[in-house]
């Protein structure tokens, strides 16, 4: 993995005090670059060019998903970890239709905010287990299917299933088709959808109007 440079974007100091030395121990990260709220890093933005950036969803003043959005809009291709304290469903599914591609808890282990690196770094998307396992207990289906038209009838049912937390397995019984066919299913909609998991199909999901949260 090449070098890049980080900013975080959070209004408490003592975090991104102790954010900014364990990220800043990491080989792969050249340099790290604070701001505390939203309209320091958006000032700061064409300047800096991060590589990466850390951003917390509730600020005062311009919060995190509307800097995301903006940023998101003078740069498209900017990849944006969301960071919050609590799993707000309605913070995440606000935050993935602002653009971020990770989300990680603020009291996150130091292994999940690698793994969530390498995933966004490489073009993937990640949640962290316990906001996955959160927004998979709350969602509901749409009436509407998916807007882009791409996947079929029974893809878009499967899809559904996945993003209830069924195995493959359980998505078959329910469906009484046979787990071979769900596995294609799914491999169909990781293709697809340019997924790498779970929780891109999710993302993928919400972002179309398949699922809410």
């Amino acid at each position: 993995m090449e070098a890049f440079s980080v900013f975080l974007v959070d209004d408490h100091k003592l975090f991104r005090e102790g954010m900014s030395l364990l990220l800043g121990n990491l080989p792969y990260i050249s340099r790290v670059y604070e701001a505390s709220g939203g309209d320091e890093f958006l000032a700061r933005l064409e300047e800096v060019r991060p590589g990466l950036v850390f951003m917390d969803i509730s600020m005062p003043g311009i919060d995190g998903i509307q800097t995301s959005a903006r940023a998101l809009d003078i740069y498209p291709d900017l990849k944006i970890i969301a960071l919050s304290m609590y799993a707000d469903e309605d913070y995440y599914t606000r935050m993935i239709n602002a653009g971020a591609r990770g989300f990680i808890l603020k009291n996150s282990g130091m292994q999940d905010v690698e793994e969530c690196i390498r995933n966004v770094i490489s073009g993937h998307n990640y949640f962290s287990p316990e906001i996955l396992d959160g927004i998979l207990r709350n969602i509901s289906r749409k009436v509407k299917s998916a807007k882009s038209g791409e996947l079929s009838e029974r893809e878009t049912e499967v899809l559904y299933r996945i993003c209830q937390g069924m195995s493959n397995q359980e998505i078959a019984g329910l469906l009484r088709i046979s787990k071979r066919t769900v596995d294609k299913h799914r491999e169909n909609l990781l293709l697809k959808t340019d997924s790498r998991n779970t929780a891109g199909l999710v993302m993928f999901a919400i972002r179309n109007g398949i699922v809410e949260v």
